[in-house]
């Protein structure tokens, strides 16, 4: 079979060498080990092993007349080689260079672990922080250069940004229309992070199904997110270890001490009758109700929940009823 393989190949590279000198030849030469290459009492090579040249035998000549074995000269670079072979002025060149924007796409691909941990821990802040400010921005703004940073990078199509932005209109609507109802936020919070592997993988346009969706394309996304989530973990370990006391950690950490138990069943009879007493008195709410939070009346903390809409810090409520779990509040419109 090899013989037949070897013969079939000599015979259609003469067929298209023929007139070009000892192309033929040479490249015959180079697949079959078994025959001899000689012009005129010169041998090229011998037999049992395989025809290699350099850039100089390529271009050495044999013969009478004599002409090159395989090459015309060698060029030391490509605008040599053009001019040589269509004159000075007689043709253009137009290379293809990588764009700043294409070397930014790679950068932020790069980094993009470390921008996925801290996104993450930025969105862990806002969630134990009252209301929705910076850490939510920029740990959204951090996710979004996550993904946009791939896509421009060509690594995803247009799935996955759809993905993406159905994970974040569930996560607004939990954060601002509907507090409280936990599983839209994880919801949310299991598309985008699904938008983000999927956007990290190598995964090309029209490509078969089958070929596409392997496993090992997930591999290195799933790397990525996961050394996201460390890192996250780690900085918020850190944060809860190492950073002073000042605004930011008593944003983060209830430092007073509720003035009530949290849960009233079978407790005493004269704390029943005190949140009694509570009924139509005014407060300030301390910790975000979303739906449960906590309200400060007459000098005094008491867990409390709003059964309409969030109410935010610093808004003056007032007690409509008590329940075994704390007070239940109602915003006071100005």
């Amino acid at each position: 079979m090899k013989l037949k393989v070897t013969s079939y190949l000599k015979a259609r590279i003469r067929s298209m060498s023929e007139g070009k000198g000892y192309r033929g030849l040479v490249i015959s030469a180079m697949i079959d080990a078994d025959s001899e290459f000689k012009i005129g009492d010169e041998v090229i090579k011998g037999k049992g092993e395989l025809l290699s040249l350099t850039a100089t035998e390529a271009s050495k000549s044999y013969g009478d007349p004599a002409q090159p074995l395989l090459a015309t000269g060698v060029a030391k670079d490509l605008d040599a080689l053009l001019v040589r072979k269509f004159g000075i002025g007689g043709f253009f060149t137009e290379q293809l260079a990588i764009t700043w924007s294409e070397k930014l796409a790679a950068f932020l691909h790069t980094i993009s672990p470390v921008m996925l941990g801290l996104g993450l821990l930025a969105l862990y802040i806002e969630f134990k922080t009252p209301g929705f400010g910076v850490f939510g921005v920029t740990g959204l703004t951090l996710l979004a250069i996550v993904f946009l940073g791939n896509y421009v990078a060509g690594l995803s199509g247009h799935e996955p940004i759809l993905l993406f932005g159905l994970g974040l209109v569930l996560f607004v609507v939990e954060v601002f229309f509907l507090p409280g109802v936990v599983v839209m936020a994880v919801v949310g919070m299991v598309l985008m992070l699904g938008a983000l592997v999927w956007s990290m993988a190598d995964l090309w346009p029209n490509e078969p199904f089958t070929v596409a969706w392997s496993s090992d394309a997930f591999v290195q996304p799933i790397m990525n997110l996961g050394l996201g989530l460390v890192i996250a973990v780690a900085l918020g370990l850190a944060i809860a270890r190492f950073l002073p006391r000042g605004w930011l950690w008593d944003r983060l950490i209830l430092s007073a001490a509720v003035d009530t138990a949290a849960q009233m069943s079978g407790g005493a009879p004269t704390t029943a009758r005190k949140l009694d007493e509570m009924i139509g008195q005014r407060g300030i709410v301390v910790a975000a109700l979303r739906p449960s939070g906590q309200v400060e009346v007459a000098g005094r903390r008491f867990e409390a929940r709003a059964d309409i809409d969030a109410i935010d810090v610093g808004a003056e409520v007032v007690v409509r009823g008590r329940t075994d779990f704390g007070l239940v509040v109602e915003k006071i419109e100005a």
